[in-house]
C-alpha cells in the first residue's frame, strides 16, 4: 500500500469503513445509528477530498479513477440496505437507485469498450450530495418538535433520486449520440 497515492488511500478508506457500518446497523439502536452517522460522514467526506487531492497534486491514477465510483457505491449501499431492513427507507426506492447504478455502469462500460469515456456530470455530484445528506438524517432519525430528521432525509433521498434519473438519462443520451448511432 506504500505505492498508493494519498488520494487513492482516501478512496480505499470509504471501502474499509463498510464492515464497521454493517456491524453497527445489523440491529440499529439510537446509539449505533449515531456512531454509524459519524463513521458514514467521515467516509463520505473523503469523496470530494480524494479527487481534489489527486487533481491538485497531479496524482490522478487509473486505479483511483476506477476505485472512486466503486467506493461511493459500496459506501452508500452499506447504509441504504440496512435502512430498508429497519423500515426507514422503502425498498422500491433503493431498488430503483440500484437499478440506475447498474444501468449507468453498464452504459459507461459499453462506451469504454468502444474507446469512448462518458465523464461524470454535475448531476451525479448533486445526487451524491443529497444521498449523503439523506443518509445522515435517516441514520440519526431525531425528532426535534417540528423538525423530523426522517422526513428531511426522505425528502433529500427523493431529490437524489430525481438527480440520479436525470443524470442517467444524460448518460444514455450521450451513449446513443456518440456510440450507438
Amino acid at each position: 500500500m506504500n505505492n498508493l497515492t494519498l488520494a487513492t488511500k482516501l478512496t480505499l478508506s470509504r471501502i474499509v469503513v463498510v464492515p464497521i457500518l454493517i456491524l453497527l446497523l445489523i440491529n440499529p439502536t439510537p446509539l449505533s445509528c449515531f456512531i454509524a452517522a459519524l463513521v458514514f460522514g467521515a467516509g463520505a467526506a473523503t469523496d470530494g477530498l480524494d479527487g481534489y487531492l489527486a487533481r491538485t497534486t497531479g496524482t490522478v491514477t487509473p486505479l483511483g479513477k476506477l476505485l472512486d465510483p466503486i467506493a461511493d457505491k459500496i459506501l452508500m449501499v452499506s447504509v441504504l440496505i440496512p435502512m430498508v431492513a429497519a423500515g426507514r427507507i422503502p425498498g422500491w426506492l433503493v431498488a430503483v437507485m440500484l437499478a440506475r447504478e447498474f444501468a449507468v455502469t453498464g452504459v459507461r462500460m459499453m462506451a469504454a469498450s468502444e474507446k469512448h469515456i462518458i465523464p461524470a456530470g454535475w448531476k451525479g455530484k448533486y445526487k451524491m450530495g443529497f444521498e449523503i445528506a439523506a443518509m445522515e438524517f435517516i441514520l440519526l432519525q431525531w425528532d426535534l418538535g417540528i423538525i423530523h430528521f426522517q422526513t428531511i432525509g426522505m425528502l433529500c433521498l427523493l431529490i437524489a433520486l430525481f438527480y440520479s434519473l436525470w443524470g442517467a438519462a444524460d448518460y444514455f443520451r450521450e451513449y446513443w449520440k456518440t456510440i450507438a448511432l
